[in-house]
C-alpha cells in the first residue's frame, strides 16, 4: 500500500488500481489536486471515485484486485458503487501454486512473554472464569441465574476467579444427532468446556433433551472431577433446586481451584480470533492491515492466530492459497469455499448477498472488494492449517476455520477451537464482548472511534490520515494483545459486556 500524507484528500491504494478512496466527504465539482481530477458529483467518506474513464463490462480495480465489474459506463471523478458496478463471475481456480515455505519462528529465549494462568495440561489461560454450559436451551434459565447469583455477591473474586460466565444458547433439541447442526453444537460444547479461559466447568441439561449430558461425555471420554461437574435439572427435582445444586457444585470447583496466580508464559500460548465486523471503506486500509501486521508479529514469536468468515475471503481465496503449506492445506480451503457455493445454491442465495446493507453504507460495494479488506487481517505469514467450526487448533502460526460472517457464530466457533482472546475490527462500530475471551475492538476511522470510544479499544484512522504507518499501528496493537492477555481490561470487560455471544452455529433443520 503506498504511503498516505496529511494533505490527500483520497487514497491510491496500488499503481493499477481504477478508483481512489475518498478520506472526506467530497463535494460535486471539486478539484482533487492531488490526483488531477474534478468530482462529477458528491463523493461520501470511505466510498470510491473512478480515476478514468471506466467502459462497460471492465473490471474495476482496487488494491491491485478485480473487486467488480462496471453495469455501466463510468466517467472519470465519479461516484464508482452499487448503482454501477456487479459482481463478476467466480474466478475460484482449482489451479495450486507451488507449496509456501513455512514462516520461521523466533527461538524461545527471544519470545516475548505475558502473564497468564497456565493450566495442568500445559495450556495457558488469559483469564481465569469458571463456565456454566448449557446442552439445551431449556437448561438456560438456571444457568443464568446461577452466572447472576455469583456476579451479586462476588466474593469469587478473592479467589482471582474473574467470574462465573453462562454459555446458554437456543438450541440442543428437536434436531438430527447426525446433521451438521448437532456436530458443531456438541464440538463447540467442548471446545469451550477445554478452553484455557474456563478453570472450571458446569455442564447443565434438562434431561430429555436430544443433546444429551451421557452422549457428550462418552463421545469424548469424558469423567467428574474436582473441576468438571455435570448434572440434569429433571434429575435434580426442578429450577429452585437446580439453581442450589449448581450453586454448591461452582462453589466446590471454586474451592477445588484454590486461588491462582498469574505467572510469566511466552505468549507462543497465545491464541488470537481475528474478527471483523461492520466493515466499511477503510477496513481494508487501516484497522484490517493493521492487526494482519500483529498477527505477523505473534506469529514470529510462536503464537497462533485464526482467520475465519469463509464467505468473507470469497474472491479473496487466492491470496491465502498462495500461501498455503502444502497443497493439502490448500484444498482444504477449496472445498470449504466449494461446500459455501453448494449451501448457499440450495437454500435460494449467493454469496454475494454479503456485504450488508451496514458494509454498503460504508463505501464497500461487492464481496471481492469486502474479502480483499478481510484477508488484510490475516496477514503474510505462512497458512499452516485449514480447519471445520469448532475444531481443535492443533498447529502454530496463521491458520483457516470455517466459520459463517455472522459475528457471534464465527468468534464462537474461534474460542471453541481454542482462541484465548479476540481481536474484532469494526468501522461502523460494534458493543459485542465475548466472554470467557477478552475482546480488543479496533475502529478503522477516527470519527467512529470518537463517537463510539467507550467501546473501541484502538484507534487506527490515524493511519488514511497520515498521522501513523500500518507498522505502528501494528505494533500498537501487538502491545495491546500481550497486555490485555497479563489482565488489563478490555472496554467491553471494564463494562461486564459478553454475556450473550455464545452463538453456535445452528445449521440444519429443527424439527
Amino acid at each position: 500500500m503506498q504511503l498516505i500524507t496529511k494533505p490527500q484528500s483520497v487514497v491510491v491504494l496500488n499503481d493499477q488500481d481504477s478508483v481512489a478512496v475518498a478520506r472526506k466527504p467530497i463535494a460535486q465539482g471539486t478539484l482533487v489536486t492531488e490526483i488531477g481530477i474534478s468530482t462529477g458529483e458528491d463523493i461520501p467518506s470511505g466510498h470510491k471515485l473512478a480515476l478514468r474513464d471506466i467502459a462497460e463490462g471492465e473490471y474495476v480495480i482496487k488494491y491491485g484486485q478485480v473487486i467488480g465489474m462496471a453495469s455501466r459506463a463510468i466517467p472519470v471523478g465519479t461516484h464508482v458503487h452499487t448503482h454501477n458496478v456487479v459482481m463478476p463471475a467466480s474466478h475460484t481456480s482449482d489451479e495450486l501454486p507451488s507449496p509456501f515455505e513455512r514462516t520461521p519462528v523466533l527461538p524461545p529465549e527471544q519470545r516475548r512473554r505475558f502473564m497468564g494462568f497456565r493450566r495442568s495440561n500445559g495450556t495457558v489461560g488469559t483469564r481465569n472464569y469458571i463456565g456454566i454450559l448449557s446442552t439445551v436451551n431449556c437448561s438456560a434459565t438456571v444457568s443464568k441465574a446461577v452466572a447472576a447469583h455469583f456476579e451479586k455477591s462476588g466474593h469469587l473474586k478473592a479467589n482471582n476467579i474473574d467470574g462465573v460466565v453462562a454459555l446458554t444458547h437456543g438450541g440442543g433439541c428437536a434436531v438430527n444427532t447426525e446433521s451438521e447442526g448437532f456436530k458443531f453444537l456438541e464440538r463447540t460444547l467442548w471446545g469451550y468446556a477445554r478452553n484455557p479461559n474456563l478453570a472450571g466447568v458446569l455442564i447443565i441439561g434438562l434431561g430429555c433433551e436430544t443433546n444429551q449430558i451421557s452422549s457428550l461425555m462418552k463421545k469424548y471420554g469424558l469423567e467428574e472431577t474436582p473441576y468438571f461437574k455435570v448434572f440434569n435439572i429433571q434429575n435434580a427435582g426442578g429450577t429452585r433446586k437446580s439453581i442450589e445444586k449448581a450453586i454448591e457444585q461452582v462453589e466446590s470447583i471454586a474451592s477445588s481451584i484454590g486461588r491462582l496466580e498469574r505467572t510469566s508464559e511466552s505468549v507462543e500460548h497465545l491464541c488470537i480470533g481475528l474478527e471483523c465486523g461492520g466493515s466499511d471503506g477503510y477496513s481494508g486500509i487501516t484497522a484490517n492491515p493493521a492487526l494482519g501486521y500483529a498477527a505477523d508479529l505473534l506469529v514470529r514469536h510462536g503464537g497462533t492466530a485464526i482467520l475465519s468468515e469463509t464467505p468473507e475471503i470469497y474472491g479473496a481465496e487466492h491470496l491465502l492459497i498462495q500461501r498455503a503449506i502444502s497443497h493439502e492445506v490448500a484444498n482444504k480451503l477449496l472445498e470449504r469455499l466449494r461446500w459455501w457455493e453448494h449451501y448457499t445454491r440450495i437454500n435460494g442465495a449467493e454469496l454475494n448477498n454479503n456485504p450488508s446493507p451496514g458494509n454498503k453504507a460504508g463505501g464497500l460495494t461487492t464481496i471481492l472488494e469486502k474479502s480483499l479488506g478481510a484477508a488484510a487481517k490475516g496477514g503474510s505469514t505462512s497458512l499452516n492449517a485449514v480447519y471445520e467450526y469448532a475444531e481443535p487448533i492443533t498447529e502454530k502460526g496463521f491458520v483457516f476455520m470455517d466459520s459463517p460472517g455472522y459475528d457471534p457464530v464465527s468468534v464462537t466457533g474461534q474460542i471453541a477451537s481454542g482462541a484465548n482472546i479476540i481481536c474484532f475490527t469494526t468501522g461502523r462500530g460494534s458493543v459485542s464482548g465475548f466472554k470467557p475471551a477478552p475482546c480488543i475492538k479496533l475502529s478503522t476511522n477516527t470519527e467512529m472511534y470518537l463517537r463510539m470510544e467507550e467501546d473501541m479499544d484502538i484507534n487506527c484512522g490515524g493511519i488514511v490520515e497520515g498521522h501513523e504507518t500500518v507498522a505502528q499501528a501494528g505494533e500498537r496493537i501487538f502491545e495491546a494483545i500481550i497486555d490485555i492477555a497479563s489482565g488489563s481490561l478490555s472496554k467491553s470487560e471494564a463494562y461486564n459486556y459478553g454475556d450473550n455471544e455464545f452463538v453456535p452455529w445452528p445449521i440444519g433443520a429443527v424439527t
